[in-house]
């Protein structure tokens, strides 16, 4: 499928790149026809200027024309003042002639001055003629320079846009073919995958049906021999011992171990900070070692010098809860008895809170009554007035909201289990708030402090003693942000851990069923234990029994050896004997006598030996046999685990195969956004080009129609001028 769409949107892409091919043969023919047209009109200028040309040579003729008549004009004028002067000799004489050259020469004057002023025009409409005539084909030079210059650009952008538009093809269609070649390896890989797919379906199907038919028998026994189901009472089903979750306890005692290292540095922070302040009230506003301090101030200080055995017992409460949660334990609240003895040792420091707090306030108003206190130092005093009863107020709460986490190990019905969450969230809500609560008492105690060193009576011990007072109260604000995050960042899992419990079950009914669990869980344990030593016995005795077969076999081979050494020894005892018997009896066939006991000696060995062969035999036939069934069975052993290994990491080769193939996939898809996305881009800049293309082309042949417009008005004056020229040469001919 994946395939065909990527088919599909090639075609797409290929049909729109051919419209587009198509467009731009279409600009670019327009393209063409314009500087056709651009040369024809270049070729239409150049007879124009040849035109212009000669019309310019024929006003040079007719200038010159013009100045042969004028000059024949002045040889008239000159003939004429002449006869005017031979005229007055003959005046008298001729005097009906003269009146008749005198009206000749009126008439010839009329004509000539007519003639010249008509010249003087036609020179003056020339020159204007000329003079347009050189601005027009300037203007139509500079436009033909721009129109020059703009056809340049459009067919350097035409050019751009081809070569880029065919890198972007070729790009393209490399992208195809390896999307194609990618196509095809995902196809072979989908089939693959479908072919163990359905192997693992084939596998799995009968794998539920052995698993049906073990839970059918396995409901019979259950129907047949449990007498009831116990977890259908939530009071029984408390008493059921829940699933170990050794991740869940191990979590929960390093979490228990990171609160326990917050609170041992806030009780470290704690002790300096009332110890310090002790040591502040001993030394200000009067110093105990030059004077008597004030009676509340003693009694501030005498409370104050016990804050070790309140604080202190803190520390101890979180040390014995982080020892009761341990890896074998279910920790539940309904478990965790130690959480009382935390609440009621944060009671017992709430109770010293509250107990010093009036004498903190009177001590700090008694300061401000002081002549030392200034206006602004009172003005500190009085925000940390507020502050310490702010701090008193956030540790009740805070005490609030423990106690209440201790109920459910003591009495549950004081604590719903559905309000665990809320008591929690309210829990960070108060360490967020002791938090903000500390940073303005250390920011109030740091400008008091400043202040206080202003004082003309403060001493080397004073500015020491607030340095430890502000050092104190940073560690304090920094262990309770620490604090405060930890518990916010860990709200979620002190949530989900209180669903842990017994299967099937909501909740604990008491702190006794839950006592009663574990008592159970360490019986189960025990019993766990009891069972591995049995099976380790067992083991042992499976190994003594091989043991045993084994040594059984050997003492039969030894029997059997013992056996084989008797008789060869009784064999050789009888062969002495009657050797000697032989000796005695027969001596003078003593030398045949002697060869007959050499051979029976040889043959009876030989029996001897014969029988030690088979024993030997049979002990390494017994060896062999069962060296080669332990041959056997590890070559089976061995061939099952080199099975196992391989089908493992066949197994973990198609998942690493299959998250690749996803993988591919996505990257894939994302290729084909963002190839998508190209297309759509280059079909708007195509579709931007085209239209400024359009554009540029109906600007060009606006500005070709304005030209061909200033060029027929330059025609028709051109061929007026020539009308006129042509006029005037007539009438100067006829002249």
């Amino acid at each position: 499928m994946a395939a065909a769409e990527l088919q599909g949107k090639y075609q797409k892409l290929a049909q729109e790149y051919s419209k587009l091919r198509a467009q731009n043969q279409v600009l670019k023919k327009g393209v063409v026809d314009e500087q056709a047209n651009s040369a024809s009109l270049k070729e239409q200028l150049k007879m124009k200027d040849q035109s212009l040309r000669k019309l310019q040579q024929e006003m040079d003729s007719l200038t010159f024309r013009n100045q042969q008549l004028a000059k024949r004009v002045e040889l008239l004028q000159d003939e004429l003042a002449l006869s005017e002067a031979r005229g007055k000799k003959s005046k008298k004489s001729v005097e009906s002639s003269s009146q008749l050259s005198q009206e000749q020469k009126s008439v010839f004057s009329e004509d000539l001055q007519k003639k010249i002023e008509e010249n003087e025009r036609l020179h003056i409409l020339f020159f204007e003629a000329d003079e347009q005539h050189k601005r027009l084909e300037a203007e139509l030079r500079s436009r033909l320079e721009v129109l020059e210059v703009d056809a340049a650009q459009h067919q350097a952008v035409v050019d751009s846009l081809t070569k880029k538009y065919t890198e972007t093809i070729e790009k393209l269609q490399n992208d195809k073919a390896k999307l194609e070649i990618k196509s095809q390896t995902l196809e072979r890989e989908a089939k693959d995958c479908r072919l163990r797919t359905e192997e693992c379906q084939q596998q799995l199907k009968n794998l539920q049906a052995a698993l049906g038919s073990r839970l059918e028998e396995s409901l019979c026994i259950i129907n047949e021999k449990v007498p009831f189901n116990d977890t259908r009472s939530t009071r029984y089903n408390a008493l059921n011992v829940p699933l170990h979750n050794r991740r869940h306890q191990l979590k929960l005692r390093d979490l228990a171990g990171q609160a326990m290292a917050f609170v041992q540095e806030l009780v470290t922070a704690l002790l300096n900070f009332h110890t310090y302040t002790e040591q502040k009230v001993q030394i200000f506003p009067i110093d105990s070692a030059t004077d008597t301090i004030s009676p509340l101030n003693q009694k501030f200080s005498q409370y104050l010098h016990e804050n070790a055995s309140y604080v202190r017992p803190l520390e101890e409460g979180m040390l014995h809860l982080f020892e009761s949660i341990t890896e074998d334990t279910v920790t539940v609240l309904e478990t965790t008895v130690k959480l009382k003895g935390f609440s009621e040792h944060l009671a017992s420091y709430l109770g010293f809170l509250r107990k010093i707090l009036p004498y903190q306030l009177k001590s700090l108003e008694e300061e401000c009554e002081s002549s030392l206190c200034t206006a602004a130092l009172r003005a500190r005093n009085m925000e940390l007035h507020r502050d310490m009863k702010r701090l008193t107020a956030v540790f009740e709460k805070l005490h609030t909201y423990v106690s209440l986490l201790a109920l459910p190990s003591t009495r549950p019905e004081g604590l719903l289990r559905t309000n665990y969450n809320f008591v929690f969230t309210n829990i960070a809500a108060s360490l967020h708030g002791l938090h903000d609560i500390l940073k303005d008492i250390s920011k109030h105690y740091s400008q008091k402090a400043a202040l206080e060193q202003e004082v003309p009576t403060a001493t080397q011990k004073l500015i020491t003693t607030n340095d430890c007072i502000l050092s104190s109260v940073a560690a304090l604000t920094n262990g309770a942000g620490k604090m405060a995050s930890f518990f916010s960042n860990n709200l979620d899992h002190f949530t989900s851990s209180l669903s842990y419990g017994p299967k099937g079950g909501a909740e604990f009914i008491s702190p006794l069923s839950a006592e009663c669990m574990l008592q159970y869980k360490k019986k189960a344990a025990a019993y766990i234990k009891s069972l591995k030593k049995v099976q380790q016995s067992l083991e042992k005795i499976a190994k003594l029994e091989q043991e045993k077969e084994h040594w059984m076999l050997e003492a039969q081979l030894a029997k059997i050896k013992l056996e084989k050494e008797n008789q060869k020894l009784k064999n050789s005892h009888s062969g002495h004997l009657t050797e000697t018997i032989q000796e005695h009896s027969v001596l003078p066939n003593k030398a045949e006598q002697k060869k007959e006991t050499t051979e029976k000696s040889l043959r009876e060995p030989i029996k001897s030996t014969s029988l030690a062969p088979d024993a030997e035999s049979r002990e390494d036939l017994i060896k062999t046999h069962y060296m080669a069934r332990i041959a056997e069975l590890t070559s089976h052993l061995q061939l099952a685990d080199s099975k196992s290994v391989h089908f493992h990491a066949e197994c973990r080769a198609l998942a690493k195969r299959l998250s690749l193939a996803e993988k591919s996939k996505e990257s894939l898809t994302e290729e084909l956004k963002l190839s998508s996305q190209n297309i759509t881009r280059l079909q708007d800049e195509l579709m931007t080009t085209k239209r400024s293309y359009e554009d540029q082309l109906s600007m060009m042949s606006d500005h070709l129609c304005s030209m061909n417009e200033t060029l027929t008005k330059q025609r028709e004056e051109i061929d007026t001028l020539k009308m006129t020229s042509k006029g005037n040469s007539k009438k100067n001919k006829n002249r």
